[in-house]
């Protein structure tokens, strides 16, 4: 019995005419945020599939890197040229003429920002690669104001190429993935030593996905693999739960459901591949986009997907929608 085609996508969303690096859903309203390598950010209607609102945020010259959806109200950007920028976008989701802040952090690379939820009971602090490289810091967007710098003493780690920020047992913690292929755990009450480091890919660590119960995660990497990990702050431990070999390297995303039932990945062979968090197991190979893709991400809903590429294209998906 042959297996089922995958699925085409529920809308195309077409508008953007430069690479769209990075796509985040609002955490309540039917909305996504796109960004591209030009500088723009749109803001889509998922019900109608149209754009609602469009701005240069950034120089066409550094692009947007990565957004954050931060709260009912607000949407974080930040450009190649260090600079994170703090948006009201209102009720009407248009995006407000100037940033309520931005933050100089002068680095210049692709690692993307990671929003920190309930740091200092608010929803305001981003992790993101800092100034040397190799160091991450932690910023108050609201101040524009750093607070932490997690410096590792292993110089041969090279740049800081991932970092995702979270919640655990009521402490902030931090992960880190570095130019030669490991990861630090980072607990933000003693920033001074990593809690643990491993290295579970040989190439640079080029995206993070951590799951809501912060029970584990999902790594990808310039090389052939795909690692789902075990985590457990509280011992500091970091275990590979469950390693995939892909014919074709190159992980630019990856996400992780909200219910905790699947993941997805955004490839350099433009392909998304989900799995079976859980299992492990492959699921589906969407085979949509034309160039490399460069972003995954779910709604909160748990209905929707979103992936998008260098083709200038965001693809929607509705795929093993919760039963519920």
């Amino acid at each position: 019995m042959s297996k089922r085609p995958p699925p085409d996508p529920a809308a195309v969303l077409r508008g953007h005419r430069a690479s769209v690096t990075d796509i985040c859903f609002h955490p309540s309203k039917n909305i996504l945020f796109t960004g591209s390598a030009d500088g723009e950010l749109r803001i889509w209607d998922t019900l109608q599939h149209r754009t609602v609102s469009s701005s240069w945020v950034h120089s066409a010259a550094h692009g947007v890197i990565s957004i954050a959806a931060a709260e009912e109200n607000r949407v974080i950007t930040q450009g190649r040229d260090g600079a994170i920028k703090n948006w009201d976008i209102g009720e009407g989701t248009a995006i407000s003429r100037t940033p309520l802040t931005t933050i100089k952090t002068n680095s210049y690379h692709f690692c993307k920002l990671s929003l920190i939820n309930n740091y200092h009971n608010n929803n305001n602090h981003v992790a993101v690669a800092g100034e040397d490289l190799s160091v991450v810091e932690i910023w108050d967007i609201n101040k524009a104001k750093k607070l932490v710098q997690l410096s590792s003493s292993n110089s041969s780690r090279g740049m800081c190429m991932a970092v995702r920020g979270f919640e655990s047992q009521g402490y902030v913690n931090v992960v880190s993935g570095y130019e030669d292929g490991s990861m630090a755990l980072w607990d933000l009450r003693n920033p001074a030593l990593p809690v643990t480091s491993v290295k579970f890919h040989s190439e640079p660590v080029l995206s993070l996905c951590i799951d809501r119960s912060c029970g584990g995660g999902v790594s990808g990497s310039a090389d052939e693999k795909i690692v789902m990990f075990k985590l457990d702050t509280s011992t500091g431990s970091c275990l590979v739960k469950r390693e995939i070999v892909l014919e074709r390297g190159g992980i630019s995303g990856t996400s992780i459901r909200p219910d905790g039932k699947i993941v997805a990945t955004a490839g350099w062979d433009h392909r998304v591949r989900v799995y079976d968090y859980r299992k492990g197991n492959a699921l589906a190979v969407l085979k949509y986009h034309h160039a490399i893709c460069n972003a995954v991400s779910f709604s909160d809903n748990c209905r929707l997907m979103a992936s998008s590429s260098e083709d200038t294209t965001v693809a929607l998906w509705e795929i093993y929608p919760p039963t519920n």
